[in-house]
């Protein structure tokens, strides 16, 4: 597989891919990755850093990267914060606190503090919205698909909080003004709107592949993100190479930079497996990335 190996010579490419989770790695309704998993054998064979960035929790991702096998650092809430296996790097990188098995990175303030301002938010825009803290476990459940035990995962929240939105584009959009007026962040995604600080997965990307590059520089580190909602635009238009995944559900989201943007035709695994392998043929065909 091309530009795979880090065993390789010096000044060659060394590919990581960043990948959203739900609708994108993840079926959008079966949340199987099913049709991925042959492919994530080859990359993790070749050692290619796959990394999970998604919405979902510390709780959750620690779960399906128990499943995958997948030994890759990962980001977690939309980019408010990156784990890194512990001494995955051979020095600590700056910021990092250590927790247990992690070395944590993060860019912005608790969920308890976005949580206050969104019970003001419910004075402001009565009846527009639900979430997660106040919702059951089952509730959640409903609301997701999860098991009940998953949608404990989900519930579990570290740094944002997800809403059910009730009212209209309009409304999200004074709603969105009123929070960004607080230092807050509001990003639709697949399935829930969700609040929290000025983080996101684009920031989250840029830190990480910093990362890799300052523990290697010998190496040409290229970066390929796939996604399919609007909250991975900013991670989409950040990497080398993007691949939009299309959606059941939506619209493929707008990303800019056209020329390294492919969108599939197929939906979720499928998907992700074809625009993976799209631009594994296209490194292939330009290795020197002229």
């Amino acid at each position: 597989m091309a530009y795979s190996s880090s065993k390789s010579s010096s000044n060659s490419m060394q590919l990581v891919i960043i990948t959203d989770l739900d609708g994108s790695l993840l079926d959008h309704h079966s949340y199987s990755y099913a049709a991925a998993v042959p492919r994530l054998a080859e990359l993790a064979a070749a050692e290619v850093p796959v990394v999970l960035c998604t919405s979902k929790t510390l709780a959750e991702v620690a779960e399906l990267r128990d499943e995958l096998g997948n030994q890759s650092p990962f980001i977690v809430e939309n980019g408010a914060a990156v784990y890194l296996p512990r001494d995955y790097f051979a020095q600590l990188p700056p910021g990092c606190v250590r927790r247990g098995d992690y070395d944590v990175f993060e860019f912005c303030p608790p969920r308890s503090h976005w949580l206050g301002l969104l019970e003001q938010a419910k004075q402001a825009f009565p009846n527009a919205f639900d979430h997660f803290a106040a919702m059951s476990v089952a509730r959640v459940a409903e609301l997701t698909g999860l098991s009940l035990a998953q949608a404990e995962r989900a519930r579990d929240r570290g740094y944002g909080e997800p809403l059910q939105w009730l009212a209209s584009d309009e409304v999200l959009q004074e709603f969105t003004r009123w929070f960004a007026e607080r230092g807050a962040r509001v990003l639709r995604g697949g399935r829930f709107v969700h609040v929290a600080g000025q983080s996101d997965k684009g920031r989250a990307l840029r830190w990480l592949v910093s990362c890799y590059q300052q523990a290697q520089p010998q190496r040409q580190w290229v970066s390929l993100a796939l996604g399919d909602s609007h909250n991975d635009v900013d991670m989409l238009e950040q990497a080398d190479c993007a691949v939009v995944i299309r959606s059941p559900s939506h619209a493929p989201p707008t990303v800019s930079g056209s020329d390294n943007v492919y969108v599939t035709r197929g939906y979720g695994p499928e998907g992700w497996v074809e625009g993976v392998d799209y631009w594994l043929a296209q490194l292939a065909a330009n290795p020197t990335g002229e």
